[in-house]
């Protein structure tokens, strides 16, 4: 009888705006809530009935990854559908978008936080990324564009920005898997370290690096960015600021600025939230983050970036909305990622891998819909007068890669 209720009240819920989702519970009731559904959800049991029901993306995506509900159909399909789920006015008692919490960081959490997210596998990230593992957003110049040729492209955008000179001494805060580093050192011929927590990325770094010939030119250390001394011509943080916290953001642009030589040139490269106020996500796609993802993670919105940066100390030049670009990058992997779904699945385990599958489709939808974003924002320290490391245009910026 309660069940009957609880597929009542579904039914009911979406008779005005039907969608193309059908649902088939346990004992072999079928529901369609609209006409030719293109999504299957399972329910397996009476709790996955109540995740439809309480349909917030935190909800869902926990029915998901828990075994209560199993999906059917295109991937980006199915995270639509369950964003219009989640986007129902029978949610409304959940905040559309949670205010920011402020967590509490330190090396240790923040170390645990990396080891959780990228010590996977080297293996697994290597099956859907682009061949020299690029974990951020690409740069296209067509939707058409190949993901390895939108990577490199990233990359050289980032170090023609930085306008980066044969023999500078260039510090590379979160450098992943060593692909800006390599670049950098190879083909610009920069002295370069790079800094990383994740074991299994300082591994495949070193490794690369050898192999290359690049050891003279080149290192990657396993060190947290508050440890590292010295002065650098050129500084780059490409997908780790996400990791500082809210609360670190000043000190954290404050490091950069005594790490950075007079003249230097800085940039940061990061995902921001959308919300003027830098609440998370909405509909509930925060919390899932955060509690299966990104322990801890924190998003800023672009003008609380630029005001701790401009209190730390140093001077904004120029700033770059890659929302698209990310939104594109996020349709690679997802596809690729679900080309490898056998082979991510034994690597990754069954829970693991249903939060990867959820994960980036999700993200790939919420860049494409604009709850959230990133920019690329390039700074120097801050100084009168008008001497400059930089030129007064950007037209520098769109020349030919060079050495």
């Amino acid at each position: 009888m309660i069940r009957q209720t609880l597929i009542d009240h579904l039914k009911s819920r979406w008779r005005t705006k039907p969608i193309p989702l059908r649902i088939r519970l346990w004992n072999g009731i079928v529901v369609d809530l609209g006409a030719t559904p293109t999504v299957t959800v399972h329910v397996t049991s009476m709790a996955g009935l109540r995740c439809l029901l309480d349909s917030t993306l935190d909800n869902l995506g926990k029915g998901y990854v828990e075994g209560r509900i199993d999906i059917e159909g295109r991937m980006m399909d199915i995270v639509a559908i369950a964003a219009e789920l989640a986007a129902h006015p029978d949610n409304a008692r959940h905040p559309f978008r949670r205010k920011p919490r402020l967590a509490w960081h330190d090396k240790k959490m923040d170390a645990q936080a990396i080891a959780y997210h990228y010590d996977l596998s080297n293996e697994f990230y290597s099956l859907w990324l682009d061949r020299d593992m690029v974990y951020s957003c690409g740069y296209f110049h067509e939707p058409t564009d190949s993901l390895d040729v939108a990577q490199t492209r990233k990359i050289d955008h980032i170090l023609r920005k930085l306008r980066i000179r044969r023999g500078d001494r260039l510090l590379d805060i979160g450098c992943g898997w060593g692909a800006l580093a390599r670049r950098a050192a190879g083909v610009y011929g920069a002295r370069v370290l790079g800094i990383t927590l994740s074991q299994r990325q300082y591994e495949y770094a070193c490794e690369r690096i050898a192999r290359e010939g690049l050891k003279d030119r080149c290192e990657v250390v396993l060190e947290d960015y508050r440890d590292v001394t010295g002065r650098f011509d050129r500084i780059t943080s490409v997908g780790m600021f996400e990791h500082v916290g809210l609360k670190n953001m000043r000190d954290y642009f404050s490091r950069m600025r005594i790490l950075l030589d007079t003249d230097g040139v800085a940039m940061n490269h990061g995902i921001t939230s959308t919300d003027p106020d830098s609440r998370e996500t909405p509909f509930g796609g925060g919390r899932f983050i955060e509690n299966y993802v990104f322990p801890h993670g924190e998003l800023a919105h672009i003008g609380l970036v630029l005001t701790n940066m401009s209190r730390a100390g140093l001077e904004i030049v120029d700033v770059e909305n890659l929302r698209r670009h990310y939104a594109l990058t996020l349709h690679h992997w997802v596809e690729r990622f679900e080309a490898a779904a056998q082979e991510c699945r034994i690597l990754a385990g069954e829970k693991r891998w249903r939060i990867w599958r959820a994960y980036l489709a999700g993200c790939a939808h919420g860049f494409a819909h604009n709850w959230l974003s990133i920019y690329q924002v390039l700074v120097v320290r801050d100084r009168a007068g008008i001497a400059s490391p930089l030129p007064l245009t950007r037209d520098y910026m769109y020349g030919e890669s060079t050495g």
